[in-house]
C-alpha cells in the first residue's frame, strides 16, 4: 500500500489535543496563550503602525505569515510542538495537491500529529461577512478534510469592520451550534463549539470535535481610525521548561 512519508514514520494515529495534555495538563492553553500573545505583538509591530484603508491587498495571507514569525517569537522553545504555515494534511493526500491548513501546531516527535488553524477575513460583521468563514468549519474541519486525526482545531477570523459580539452571533446562527467563552480567557475575544462529526466507516477518527473560535479585529474603531491603541490584556509569560 502506498503511503507518504510521514505516515510510514508515524503510522500510529494520535491527536494532538491528547498529547498536549499528557505533556502539561495547560499544555493546550500555553498553545492559545502564545497565539494571543503572537496577536498582541503583531498589532503592536505592525498594524497600529498601517493604515489599512490604503494597505488592503492580500490581508489574509500575508496578516497570517506574518502572525507565525510573531507566535514563533514568543514561544519558548521548550515546547514539544513547532508552528508552520500552511503544512500539508497528508492523511488524505490529493494526487494533485492536499489540503493544507494556514496554520498548524507539528508534534516534532510525532508529526502527523497537528493542530489547525485556519484564517478567515472577515470584511463586516453581517451574515454574508461571515459566510467564508463558516464555510471553513462546516465544508473543512466537519467533514475530516482540515484535523482529521484531531479532535479540536481552531478558526481565526481578522475582522475589518464591525463588532466582535455581532460576528460571533452571527457565527453562532451560522453553524446552528452555541458558542462558549473559554473559560481561560474571558477577557479574549475567544469563543468554542462542539460538534459532532460523522466518521467514514473504515476511519477511526475522533467523532467529538471542539472548534475554536477567535474573532481579531484589525483596527480599534469600524472606521479604520489608528489614533487609539489596540486594548489587550497583555502577554502572560509561561515557563514550560519543566
Amino acid at each position: 500500500m502506498a503511503r507518504t512519508i510521514p505516515a510510514s514514520r508515524w503510522s500510529e494515529k494520535r491527536d494532538f489535543v491528547e498529547l498536549a495534555t499528557n505533556w502539561r495538563v495547560d499544555g493546550m492553553n500555553i498553545l492559545w496563550n502564545y497565539v494571543w500573545q503572537g496577536w498582541d505583538s503583531y498589532q503592536s509591530d505592525v498594524l497600529d503602525k498601517v493604515d489599512l484603508s490604503e494597505a488592503n491587498q492580500q490581508l489574509e495571507r500575508l496578516i497570517t505569515q506574518d502572525i507565525e514569525l510573531n507566535i514563533r517569537e514568543v514561544m519558548s522553545r521548550y515546547e514539544p510542538f513547532v508552528i508552520q504555515q500552511e503544512r500539508y494534511e497528508e492523511e488524505n493526500m490529493h494526487p494533485i495537491r492536499p489540503k493544507q491548513t494556514d496554520l498548524s501546531f507539528v508534534w516534532y516527535q510525532h508529526r502527523t500529529s497537528k493542530f489547525a488553524i485556519e484564517a478567515k477575513v472577515l470584511y463586516s460583521d453581517t451574515k454574508s461577512g461571515v459566510k467564508e468563514y463558516v464555510e471553513e468549519i462546516n465544508e473543512n474541519f466537519l467533514k475530516f478534510r482540515y484535523a482529521p486525526l484531531s479532535s479540536e482545531g481552531g478558526m481565526l477570523g481578522y475582522l475589518l469592520k464591525g463588532d466582535c459580539a455581532k460576528a460571533f452571533s452571527n457565527i453562532e446562527k451560522a453553524i446552528s451550534c452555541q458558542l462558549n467563552h473559554h473559560p481561560d480567557f474571558q477577557e479574549r475575544e475567544h469563543k468554542t463549539s462542539d460538534h459532532q462529526r460523522i466518521v467514514p466507516p473504515d476511519k477511526s477518527y475522533p467523532v467529538k470535535f471542539r472548534c475554536h473560535h477567535l474573532v481579531l479585529q484589525l483596527t480599534k474603531n469600524s472606521d479604520l481610525n489608528h489614533d487609539e491603541k489596540i486594548a489587550s490584556d497583555g502577554p502572560k509569560n509561561i515557563d514550560v521548561k519543566n
